[in-house]
């Protein structure tokens, strides 16, 4: 028996194609403009931003495919950090229309526990259908509850919660991190790659480590922060390709859209931490590259590989936003 092909961008996106077949396109393109203005915005709610099918259309057909982007650039890096590990079961978190859950699907190939946790039943049931096209989802548990003080979780593998944290109070989001610290193994955030989403998710990294985690990515050590607040914030860039549906929704001549994004994860497990981090863009000059680098001091360094360096040097021109330096071994 063959074993089953891991979810991508492109199967969610097929997955995707017929949801807005009934829905007008200004219809959509409204509910798109409402919903980046929640999710991007810094004021909670106590209602679920996901109203209705409408809303939940749009927000799938426009945001699901960035939030996956963002999510499994974030598992990837923590993966790398625990090769030989694979979670046998996964809670998601305010998973909305399961996004997350299809980006474990793409790290780790292969079935298991999922449960998916929303407090939008729209969602939910739309997560269902576009889950379809992912048989590892097959068993997926999706359950409508409140993501509040009042939530609680049975122990698992790995929790995700993703662009979750702006839409909950100050004191529900330290409920949620104390809740998922005493369930998980692992625990996974993603938020915008923003200054506010940054400051949310070193929020949620100093609990998590007061909670007796460590942390595995982005950051090769756990110790605070070395970034000044307010002069700075730590984000990363997820390329994003635009389907038809996609342009169709809000628009717009490229193929391709960049999602930013901050995020953390912490372990129970045996992680090791890259060495360092790219944490800005490289700067790819005549003869040398410039990497910004986050290391294990904890301190943040500037460092310029030249021809000089040879095989580093190639390798350096070869070096993204957000990867481990120096490369892994092949």
């Amino acid at each position: 028996m063959n074993a089953p092909v891991p979810p991508s961008a492109e199967t969610l996106r097929i997955a995707l194609a017929t949801l807005l077949d009934d829905l007008p396109p200004r219809q959509a393109a409204q509910a798109v403009d409402r919903l980046i203005a929640n999710y991007r915005g810094a004021t909670p709610t106590d209602a679920p931003i996901l109203r209705d099918r409408a809303d939940v259309a749009a927000y799938a057909a426009y945001r699901m495919p960035a939030t996956f982007e963002a999510v499994h650039s974030a598992l990837e890096a923590f993966a790398r950090t625990v090769p030989d590990w694979t979670p046998a079961t996964h809670t998601d978190v305010g998973g909305g229309t399961g996004a997350a859950t299809w980006a474990v699907s793409t790290t780790w190939p292969g079935e298991r526990s999922v449960t998916v946790l929303d407090w939008a039943e729209p969602a939910l049931a739309i997560g269902r259908e576009i889950a379809a096209a992912d048989p590892t989802l097959d068993k997926a548990r999706w359950q409508r509850t409140r993501i509040d003080s009042t939530l609680t979780l049975d122990p698992t593998d790995l929790v995700t919660v993703s662009y979750v944290l702006n839409e909950l109070t100050v004191r529900d989001r330290a409920a949620l991190l104390d809740t998922v610290a005493s369930a998980a193994r692992t625990v996974v955030i993603v938020e915008p790659g923003t200054p506010d989403g940054y400051t949310r998710v070193i929020e949620a990294r100093d609990r998590l480590i007061a909670a007796g985690f460590r942390i595995a990515a982005p950051c090769p050590h756990s110790a605070a922060c070395p970034i000044v607040p307010g002069t700075d914030w730590c984000h990363f860039s997820a390329r994003v390709s635009r389907s038809s549906l996609h342009r169709r929704i809000k628009g717009g001549s490229l193929a391709y859209e960049d999602e930013k994004f901050s995020y953390v994860a912490a372990t129970r497990l045996p992680a090791t931490p890259a060495p360092a981090r790219v944490v800005r863009k490289p700067q790819i000059r005549k003869g040398q590259v410039l990497l910004d680098l986050c290391e294990t001091d904890p301190s943040l360094h500037r460092t310029t590989i030249t021809k000089r360096h040879g095989d580093l040097y190639k390798a350096a021109r070869d070096t993204d936003w957000g990867d481990p330096w120096p490369p892994e071994a092949p």
